[in-house]
């Protein structure tokens, strides 16, 4: 099917590309290395289970919440523009 000046499959290419970078920028949300036993934001314990669960974890869940509030609000936006911008 035609859309304009988008080749055939631009669309389904932008849907990939855009799950794509959603992956990756999960994988690099991932923590790493070993887990710590107290939380580096305030210094509360960190559960052992908590530790076993989130392998590399290194906050506490009440800053985790915290941390995952404010990542929410920031920095999240479509570089590649409107749907409709790139198909015309």
């Amino acid at each position: 099917m035609a859309t304009g000046w988008a080749g055939d499959g631009a669309v389904q290419e932008q849907i990939d590309a855009t799950v794509k970078d959603g992956i990756e920028r999960a994988r690099r949300a991932l923590p790493k290395g070993p887990s710590l036993t107290h939380c580096e934001a305030c210094d509360r314990p960190i559960p052992a289970a908590r530790q076993q669960a989130v392998p590399g974890v290194r906050l506490c869940v009440v800053c985790q919440e915290a941390a995952d509030q404010e990542e929410q609000g920031a920095g999240l936006y479509n570089r590649r523009g409107s749907k409709d911008s790139q198909l015309r």
